[in-house]
């Protein structure tokens, strides 16, 4: 079943980044009507560098998990530093 969990790319704001992930619909109707922990997340299938926190639900599509984790987590993807050019 993990084989058919989609992965968004990153994306950023001042504090945090974020991904969603999809999970397969018939998976979806197993969830709690709440947020999930990292244990129960990482027990469906999801699989993440630490420090992602499923933070938000949205009822009418109840199989799209939505992540977040502060930059300054150790494992965060870090943003080019202003100024600095790409090689």
């Amino acid at each position: 079943m993990s084989q058919q969990i989609i992965y968004s790319d990153k994306y950023s704001d001042d504090e945090f980044e974020y991904r969603h992930v999809i999970l397969p619909k018939q998976l979806a109707k197993k969830l709690p009507a709440r947020l999930l922990t990292e244990t129960e997340w990482r027990a469906l299938g999801v699989q993440q560098s630490p420090g992602w926190e499923h933070y938000e639900r949205h009822d009418p599509e109840p199989h799209i998990l939505l992540f977040r984790r502060a930059l300054d987590h150790p494992y965060a993807t870090k943003p080019p530093q202003k100024g600095t050019v790409a090689h």
